[in-house]
């Protein structure tokens, strides 16, 4: 497949392939606290074999087991289709499972019809399963979960959900959630911000431009703040988790305690470090960018391989590992014509 018109232009040694996927597109990536790095696989894909897996050396191993990675079955003894995962401050591995209706995904109109969520817990001092948490009270037409995060000392799960534009709050004690910030300026996109590779707009068939609301996600490792943004919005936005677990507090004094933290990049999955760097994948100029705790916006790594890079791990072995989803080669977006270079990648950096 040729390469990318920008590849003559970024390169970088610092960037390491760590796992050759062929033709499976992954998107979640995490690693726990003793550098096991898992990805995952939505099954919105022609080419899919199975929906999580741990890397090891290099190589695919279906995670935690067959079982849970059957293509056919009880849906909820299987992965559906898996968006997100998030190893937690205690080393649980929890894999969002989110089948969004329509496409809700990004905030696009499609048919209205009932999504699939759950969220698995899965144990990996035991890789067992541990506990399966199905939304009922969530809005499964218009919902779109993306992204997880968890807060281990509040017990609660925090969820981007571009479909209503709105934070999800999960109550991992009573399975409970609520549906905050719905409509916000900081979860909503920007309608006049649209995507550019190559010279190229990113739309559809019918000239619509690709857009979606809320999208990636960031735990500070205090659990103090959750950063988050929409893809198609430059501005990065965080709000205390304090505020987010009261439950006195409806969207309106909600809205007094976001913080509007500057201007960034387009991005698709963020993550926070140790040191409080909040790390922003930057597809328009095929980069992996970092914001300080000083508020200055540093470029990690740049290399034209870097095709919408999308969800982030840190390991303890001090890199970053992502994946790259190229989204934005696909037929719906590229004239019709598929423009994927092959083999999709996880790749790592050392972080600064």
């Amino acid at each position: 497949m040729a390469q990318s018109d920008d590849a003559t232009r970024f390169h970088s040694d610092k960037l390491i392939p760590v796992a050759d996927l062929g033709k499976l597109r992954a998107i979640g990536v995490s690693v726990s606290s003793d550098n096991r790095l898992f990805v995952s696989f939505p099954r919105r894909e022609n080419n899919y074999e199975h929906a999580l897996v741990e890397i090891i050396d290099g190589k695919q191993n279906i995670y935690p087991d067959a079982e849970w990675n059957k293509k056919e079955g009880d849906d909820t003894q299987r992965f559906v289709s898996v968006q997100d995962l998030y190893v937690d401050a205690k080393d649980n591995l929890w894999v969002l499972d989110s089948k969004p209706s329509g496409g809700s995904i990004f905030g696009n109109d499609g048919e209205k019809q009932e999504g699939y969520f759950k969220l698995v817990k899965i144990n990996l001092a035991n890789n067992k399963v541990e506990r399966v948490y199905h939304f009922e009270d969530l809005d499964k037409v218009a919902s779109g979960l993306n992204d997880v995060r968890v807060d281990t000392e509040k017990n609660l799960a925090y969820f981007s959900d571009p479909g209503q534009s709105a934070i999800v709050v999960l109550n991992l004690e009573t399975g409970k959630t609520r549906t905050l910030l719905k409509g916000h300026p900081a979860t909503q996109a920007d309608e006049s911000l649209v995507l550019s590779y190559n010279g190229q707009d990113m739309r559809n068939r019918e000239g619509t431009p690709f857009r979606s609301n809320i999208n990636g996600i960031a735990l500070t490792h205090d659990n103090r703040y959750f950063y988050f943004k929409p893809i198609n919005k430059l501005n990065l936005y965080r709000i205390e988790t304090r505020y987010l677990a009261d439950t006195s507090l409806n969207d309106e004094a909600l809205a007094e305690h976001v913080e509007d933290v500057g201007k960034t990049v387009v991005t698709h999955g963020l993550v926070a470090d140790k040191k409080g760097n909040i790390f922003l994948t930057s597809s328009m100029d095929y980069s992996i960018k970092y914001f300080t705790p000083e508020g200055d916006l540093r470029t990690l790594v740049q290399d034209s391989r870097l095709i919408w890079p999308d969800s982030l791990g840190i390991g303890s072995d001090g890199y970053l590992y992502f994946s790259c989803a190229q989204l934005q080669k696909d037929p719906q977006w590229n004239k019709g014509e598929d423009g994927t270079e092959y083999p999709y990648t996880i790749f790592k950096v050392k972080l600064p």
